[in-house]
């Protein structure tokens, strides 16, 4: 009964769909019922109704308002009877009135076309979205015309379908065979129930774009925007000779170029999105930064420090001071080097398991294996390994607070390379379920702080840090909001705290202190990251890193 889900949905549909008000189907339609005639089938006339987003039901036209159809009468269970245009259209949210094939003087079809689809009542065959649909079911009627002296070979009939378009039954598909066999270049609707009544009300245009906008972009997406375009596309084509208002074609070409603007910026960026794994930016967020995302592109592919920094900041990375190491022989490089007393089962001489063979011996056997008094070979390793274990008490649980500095001297490349930074961590974080807090800060009174949701806030993080206040630097107030907040949050212990700034930070003796007692406190450690100028030691800082 229902057509086949284009290739966009899926995962897709459930979050697209529910923010796109349906879709480039329900401009259409207002169109289609508004100012273009309406058409009454004739026998043979292929007709359908949209019933969701890329979803049709498609039937043939017979004759006395009945349509041979596909009628779905249990699970993966059909059968084709014959339906009336209300029982036709009975499933759909697009509106009661059915498409049907026309040509420029209006509803076209044949004989044999009913005629087959006439035959076929009564039928049943297993139902499925993809095979044995209601659309292949309306194209085998369609193909039915043996006078038509249009006949294309299999290569050709797959070679003539549109970009995009599979070997399978789809309403595309469906389409392409009604134009072929009764030449049908435009689908126009059937006023079934004669409706006398109002125009229905202009949907608002806008709010279709914007919710183009503002869809997550990956791969499925774009490929629903270039099903949309492709549909778009056609449908302008088909009424440019027809009497359509200008405003009219005006938003279509409107909506044409925001499409193909989406398609085309994620084309351009793909590369650049492929680092950052469920960031689900969308057109309108990536419009914004743009140039953001070609800088952040460069670092994070070749800046080898801010790779080695979030390395640093992994759940279980080792350093020099919590690695324990043990000098461990390798058993499979060793040899004998004679014999000595053991409870070693696996290399006991065969003159001990001779006294399994005798019930008293066996008596003695089990006594010198409990003592540890067997005659055993004894092995000699030659190698040594050395193996690395991380305590566990040194694992980061926490999240990380990072506190950037927004000064007037950050501005360039020391702010690009600490956005990037933000990012590779944002990314990390989300893999280990831990969460970022990024405080921006300038001079004294100058603070503002957002919590970062993994790589899917990436975009947010973004905005966040296009902020900024360009004047002097003040460090001791981040330092004491982050200290402040791992206090608060019973989840932020054992958290990270990052000092991203471009110079030497200055602290006060009694701060120093005061960040030394807190940090004992807390079980966090503080990172001083220079995005310009030359490590030195500081005083209060755990590392000093460079990028």
């Amino acid at each position: 009964m229902f057509g086949l889900i284009a290739p966009a949905l899926g995962p897709l549909a459930s979050a697209a769909y529910a923010s796109l008000p349906i879709g480039f189907k329900a401009l259409k339609y207002f169109v289609d019922d508004t100012f273009r005639d309406k058409v009454v089938p004739v026998p043979g006339s292929v007709v359908y109704c949209d019933l969701w987003v890329a979803v049709e039901h498609s039937g043939i036209y017979v004759d006395d308002g009945q349509m041979s159809n596909i009628v779905v009468e249990g699970f993966a269970d059909s059968a084709v009877r014959l339906s009336s245009a209300k029982s036709f259209t009975s499933k759909s949210t697009m509106g009661r009135k059915i498409y049907v094939s026309c040509d420029n003087h209006g509803a076209v079809g044949h004989p044999q076309v009913a005629a087959a689809s006439h035959a076929c009542v009564g039928e049943r065959s297993f139902y499925g979205l993809v095979f044995s649909n209601c659309h292949e079911f309306s194209e085998k009627c369609v193909n039915s015309i043996t006078t038509n002296d249009n006949q294309l070979s299999l290569v050709d009939r797959i070679m003539s379908l549109p970009a995009g378009e599979s070997w399978e039954r789809t309403i595309r598909s469906l389409k392409d065979a009604a134009q072929r066999k009764l030449g049908a270049s435009k689908w126009r609707l059937w006023d079934w129930q004669n409706e006398q009544q109002a125009p229905p009300d202009e949907p608002d245009w806008q709010a279709h774009t914007r919710a183009y906008e503002q869809l997550p972009l990956d791969q499925q997406t774009i490929d629903f925007i270039r099903t949309e375009l492709a549909n778009l596309q056609a449908y302008q084509e088909e009424i440019a000779d027809e009497s359509i208002p200008d405003h009219i074609h005006q938003k279509l070409r409107t909506l044409n170029q925001t499409l193909n603007d989406i398609a085309t910026t994620y084309q351009q960026l793909r590369g650049v999105l492929s680092l950052l794994p469920g960031s689900s930016f969308s057109y309108h967020q990536l419009k914004h930064c743009q140039s953001d995302l070609l800088s952040l592109a460069t670092h994070l592919q070749h800046n080898e420090p801010i790779q080695s920094l979030v390395r640093k900041m992994g759940r279980f990375y080792i350093s020099q001071q919590n690695k324990r190491k043990s000098r461990v022989p390798k058993a499979s490089q060793s040899e004998v080097h004679g014999t000595h007393l053991s409870d070693d089962l696996m290399r006991v001489l065969p003159s001990e398991l001779l006294n399994l063979e005798n019930d008293t011996l066996e008596t003695l056997f089990y006594a010198r294996l409990i003592e540890k008094n067997l005659l055993t070979y004894q092995l000699a390793g030659t190698d040594i390994s050395t193996i690395e274990q991380l305590d566990k008490s040194c694992a980061r649980t926490g999240p990380i607070v990072a506190c950037l500095d927004t000064s007037g001297s950050m501005a360039g490349s020391p702010i690009n390379k600490a956005k990037a930074l933000l990012v590779a961590i944002s990314c990390m974080l989300q893999r280990e379920q831990r969460a970022l807090h990024v405080i921006l800060f300038g001079d004294s009174g100058q603070l503002i702080e957002q919590q970062i949701d993994g790589a899917a806030g990436i975009p947010s993080l973004l905005a966040f840090v296009q902020q900024g206040f360009g004047g002097g630097t003040n460090f001791e107030q981040p330092l004491h909001r982050a200290c402040e907040l791992i206090r608060q949050q019973k989840d932020y212990r054992k958290a990270d705290i990052l000092m991203i700034t471009d110079g030497d930070c200055g602290l006060s003796e009694p701060f120093q202190q005061t960040l030394s007692e807190q940090k004992q406190a807390l079980d966090c450690s503080v990172y001083t990251v220079l995005c310009a100028g030359q490590r030195t030691s500081d005083g209060f800082s755990d590392e000093v890193l460079c990028l």
